[in-house]
Formats: C-alpha cells, sequence, structure tokens
C-alpha cells in the first residue's frame, strides 16, 4: 500500500471516529445547540447527531427557559430548532419563553399528545411541519409577531377546533391546515396576502370562512373536501375575488371563473366557468342552476356530489368538461334539466349524455297569478336560472318580490 492510499485510509478513519451530535450540551434534560458564540445564543434541539437517535426525550411537561448557562456563560434560548420535539409521542404540554423568536421545521411533529400551545409574541415564524399530526391539540393561540404560517404548519391536527390568526400573519402557507377535520370556522385577517395550495383541505367541520380585501393569491384547491360550508364570502373591496350577487362563492374577478363554491352557492349569470374542483366531493349540494353564461367546467368539479338530484343547466350549448366532471354523481338519480330544443345536444355531449334522465326545463306559461297561489312553499328562480329564493312561502311572495315573470314550481308564474 502507498504512503498516499494510507494517509486517505488514516483520514477516513479518523473521522469515522468523531462522535457528531446535534446537541452541544444538555441542561435540567433539554438539549441545545450552540447558534452564536459570539451572540451567546442557543436553540432547542433533540438528543443524539440524529433527530431518529432517541425517540420521547421529552416526556411530560417541559417549560424552555430563557437561558441557560454553560461552561460559565450565560447562553439566550432564542430558538426552537428543527426535529426538535419529533416523535415525542409522551410531551403533554410545553412552555416556550419569550426569548425564543423562531419554531423550526419539523418541531412537534408527531407530538400525538401536545393538546395546547400558546406561542410566545417574540415569535415570527412557523415552520413548515411544526406542529403537524399532533392529532390532540384541540386549540391553537398565535401571536401577533408571527408573520408567517408555513406549509404543513398544522397538518392533519384533526382535534383542533379554533384557531386565531393575527393581523400580523401576511401568508398561510399550502396545506397549513389540511386535515384540520373538526376545525369549525376561521376568521382570515386582512393583513393576509396570500393563502396556498391545499390550505384547508379535508377541513369537513368548517362551516364559514371570509375572504378579506387583502387576499390576492388563493392556491389551487384551498378549500377543496370542505363539505361542511355554507358560507364562502368575499370581502366587497378585493381587488381580485369577488362574491357577486351573495352567491357564497369565490370568483376570479378578471376571468369570471368560479374557483370555489360550497353547498348553498347560487352560480350568477355572469360566471362563464366553473373551475377545477370547484364543487369536489360536497356532499351536501343537492342541487344546482347552471347559467347560460358558463362554457366550461373544470376538472372533477362535481367529483363525488352524491346528493345532487338536480342538476338544471340554462346554457343551450353543453359546456365543454374537464376529466371526471361528474364522477361519483349518481346519475340514475339525479335528474338533468336542460332547454327543450337542445336535449339531443345534451344527450351527444361528453359526460353529459351519461344522464340517464334528461329532460327539458319547463318553460310554459302556466296562467298563475300569485293572487290564486296555494300557500305551498318552492324555490324560486328567475326566468334565467338564478335561485332567488329557497323554500318559499308563495302567498307572501307578492309583497316579497317586484312585480314580473318567475320561474315556480316548473312553471312561469306571473308575479302581480
Amino acid at each position: 500500500m502507498n504512503k498516499i492510499n494510507s494517509f486517505v485510509l488514516a483520514v477516513i478513519g479518523l473521522l469515522c471516529s468523531i462522535s457528531v451530535s446535534a446537541h452541544d450540551f444538555e441542561v435540567d434534560g433539554i438539549y441545545y445547540t450552540i447558534t452564536s458564540s459570539a451572540d451567546k445564543t442557543v436553540g432547542v434541539t433533540f438528543h443524539g447527531d440524529d433527530y431518529e437517535s432517541y425517540f420521547n426525550e421529552y416526556p411530560g411537561a417541559v417549560t424552555i427557559p430563557e437561558s441557560v448557562t454553560y461552561n460559565g456563560s450565560d447562553y439566550s434560548v432564542t430558538s426552537i430548532e428543527d426535529y426538535a420535539f419529533y416523535y415525542c409521542p409522551s410531551l403533554l404540554s410545553v412552555v416556550i419563553p419569550n426569548s425564543v423568536t423562531s419554531i423550526g421545521d419539523y418541531a412537534f411533529l408527531d407530538c400525538y399528545k401536545l393538546t395546547s400551545v400558546v406561542i410566545p409574541n417574540s415569535v415570527t415564524s412557523i415552520g413548515e411541519w411544526a406542529f403537524a399530526d399532533c392529532s390532540r391539540l384541540t386549540s391553537v393561540v398565535i401571536s401577533n409577531s408571527v408573520t408567517s404560517i408555513e406549509d404543513y404548519a398544522f397538518y392533519n391536527c384533526y382535534n383542533l377546533t379554533s384557531v386565531v390568526i393575527p393581523n400580523s400573519v401576511t401568508s398561510i402557507g399550502n396545506s397549513a391546515f389540511s386535515g384540520c377535520s373538526n376545525l369549525t370556522s376561521v376568521e382570515i385577517p386582512n393583513s393576509v396576502t396570500s393563502i396556498g395550495d391545499y390550505a384547508f383541505l379535508d377541513c369537513y367541520n368548517l362551516t364559514s370562512v371570509v375572504i378579506p380585501n387583502s387576499v390576492t393569491s388563493i392556491g389551487d384547491e384551498a378549500f377543496r373536501r370542505c363539505s361542511g360550508l355554507t358560507s364562502l364570502v368575499v370581502a366587497s373591496e378585493n381587488p381580485v375575488y369577488d362574491s357577486r350577487e351573495g352567491c357564497n362563492a369565490i370568483i376570479h374577478t378578471s376571468s369570471n371563473e368560479l374557483v370555489a363554491g360550497c353547498q348553498s352557492t347560487i352560480i350568477p349569470n355572469s360566471v362563464t366557468s366553473i373551475g377545477e374542483y370547484a364543487f369536489y366531493i360536497c356532499s351536501g349540494l343537492t342541487s344546482v342552476v347552471i347559467p347560460n353564461s358558463v362554457t366550461s367546467i373544470g376538472d372533477y368539479a362535481f367529483y363525488n356530489c352524491s346528493k345532487l338530484r338536480k342538476l338544471i343547466s340554462h346554457a343551450e350549448v353543453p359546456p365543454s368538461c374537464g376529466s371526471s366532471v361528474f364522477e361519483g354523481v349518481n346519475k340514475k338519480a339525479c335528474v338533468l334539466q336542460v332547454p327543450g330544443d337542445c336535449i339531443p345536444a345534451y344527450q351527444q355531449a361528453d359526460q353529459w349524455k351519461e344522464f340517464f334522465f334528461i329532460e327539458g326545463v319547463p318553460t310554459a306559461i302556466g296562467g298563475v297569478t300569485m293572487d290564486g297561489a296555494a300557500s305551498a312553499k318552492a324555490d324560486v328562480y328567475s326566468t334565467n336560472g338564478m335561485l332567488i329564493k329557497r323554500n318559499a312561502e308563495l302567498k307572501n311572495l307578492k309583497h316579497e318580490l317586484p312585480a314580473g315573470i318567475y320561474i315556480i314550481g316548473g312553471k312561469k308564474v306571473w308575479v302581480k
């Protein structure tokens, strides 16, 4: 063996003999890494040389101090490092001091017995996957110093019922609250400018969302599979999105595309397209009226809307359909109503032709006036198919509607 090879092997052997640990020291059962020797700062980290070296090194209740002493020097605790509490299944609670300014990626991932956390005013960022899979986390108080909630920050926190997002937050990352299936409401402050892809995916119990004026970017499928939504409203001064005519939907203003709807959405006449996944698995959706202005429907728009029983399309030309638009809709139970002379076109159009019952929208004048109407209840539509009142008492309509022609009970009715 030559001298060069002997030297290389000796160096490799020396390197392999050195134990490299993520933590530099331990005090009172908490492991720290020195983040700045000059500034005398440290971060809380995991035990060992890899985040998977030791599991459950932080059981029970943990109180992080603002400062620690090591080798005669005082260090300020300013961060919770990446993976610091990763997979600590016996961690019940943690007190984070005001000295901490950042919570790293995966910091509390899989701490599934952690029930609550208070993030102090000093913290400015919550890292990716920081509290993901903390399945028993029921409430989160985010301080008003936090400016960003990163991707997957609270992913699969399915017992989380409430979250308060402060006015300091400017961005909500991709899938930040995805899988928080018991989250019932969220107030997005007027400081937020962007909502990431899948941000609230699978928040089944979310019933209402208000998009403030500040939001100019909503990612793909941000509210996908939020099947419990009954109220989806964009603030009136938003420059990019709107909820025109009280439609309970998010519409991209310049393109007139309906990007997200819910079970109580009324599609306005000005909408020209229904976006991908707009009503994806909207299990509470029972009927839809598509106005004549709609020319296209995106991929999976009505996918698995299993309770849909009436689909009325006023479009004289069947809107073009992307992939699997009506997959999962019971096409033998859902009646498709279209303009009478357009039935042949729908019977030949891709995906529309799969409906078992395709019939004409009743358009004949019924000769009924509101003075002679019974005291029954019915949905009231305008002549262009927009739902005006749901389950309205007919005897009172003459006092509630302007005079004109409406479609009630499948007939054109003159309200005097």
